[in-house]
């Protein structure tokens, strides 16, 4: 079912994926998914929606501002704050809709759209309970990218953007290599980075609108961003992790144990065995042990 979700002058495009049984005497409890950096709500998203819809549980998923087809322009903004605040606005439009109790709505995140479902989780409480799958704190992993550290990646891109403003055309950073031509020509050898570029830029989960492409201007806004700040005085809701046994090395696994030691309520973490981070993404094995601990969770929660 399309939806399109009011957003100040724009408009956000989402899917509500509903269970195929429906009782209209019984509200549904929902979840609105908060999805990986780059992607959009036919990726990911819609693997864990579709899901959580055939254990009785609607499930919203969204293409953010700026991203898909979703409004917002400039085009391939990633900014970490108004990627949280369209959780709010998503939350605001199943509120309105009929059949869903707003008294039972959580979230699920996943990567980087883990980091963002906590952020905004903290201090948007009508969310009641909060599933992450592989959480990540992009800010953290964007300071952890600058070879000179964040400070200067942060001069950097402030003549950047004085060019931008001096020229009027905006710069774009690649997320990935676009082929793995690239990646084997750039001696890309780390298997969590080849087999993101498997997902993302090869028809096992490429899509269109996907376009592989972040405003550089964004990218300061990453830089500062801390998906965890006052979660341990903020964060009151129930906490199910979901972990890939795999992480070493990703920061995934140092952010997950971050979130947990931080989170006032953790509930439960699930570790799947043999799976690697990218493989959460759409194996199905792996994707449908993720799904049937959050379905026990949030019924459980909502």
């Amino acid at each position: 079912m399309h939806v399109e979700i009011p957003r100040g002058p724009i408009t956000l495009a989402a899917e509500l994926h509903l269970p195929h049984e429906l009782d209209a005497s019984a509200p549904l409890s929902a979840v609105v998914l908060s999805t990986p950096g780059s992607s959009v709500k036919e990726q990911i998203g819609a693997n864990y929606a579709s899901r959580l819809a055939a254990h009785g549980i609607a499930a919203l998923v969204f293409d953010p501002a700026h991203q898909g087809e979703s409004g917002g322009e400039p085009r391939d903004l990633e900014d970490p704050y108004r990627r949280s605040e369209d959780i709010s606005y998503a939350i605001d439009a199943l509120t309105a809709l009929p059949g869903i109790d707003p008294q039972r709505i959580g979230v699920l995140g996943i990567c980087a759209g883990g980091g963002y479902a906590i952020f905004t989780a903290r201090t948007d409480h009508r969310i009641k309970a909060v599933g992450a799958v592989d959480p990540g704190e992009i800010g953290a992993s964007f300071r952890g990218f600058q070879a000179d550290g964040p400070a200067a990646a942060l001069d950097a891109l402030a003549e950047a953007r004085l060019e931008e403003v001096r020229t009027g055309e905006l710069s774009r950073e690649q997320w990935l290599p676009d082929t793995m031509g690239d990646a084997v020509a750039a001696g890309v050898t780390d298997v969590d980075l080849l087999q993101a570029i498997t997902y993302y830029r090869t028809g096992r989960g490429r899509h269109e609108r996907s376009t592989n492409r972040r405003l550089t201007r964004g990218d300061s806004l990453l830089i500062g961003f801390d998906a965890f700040h006052l979660v341990d005085q903020l964060m009151t809701q129930p906490l199910q992790l979901v972990l890939a046994e795999h992480l070493e090395g990703t920061g995934f696994d140092t952010a997950a144990e971050r979130l947990w030691k931080l989170a006032p309520n953790p509930v439960d973490r699930l570790v799947v065995p043999d799976a690697r981070h990218y493989e959460m993404y759409d194996v199905p094995e792996y994707v449908d042990a993720a799904v049937d601990r959050l379905a026990g969770f949030y019924a459980s929660h909502l």
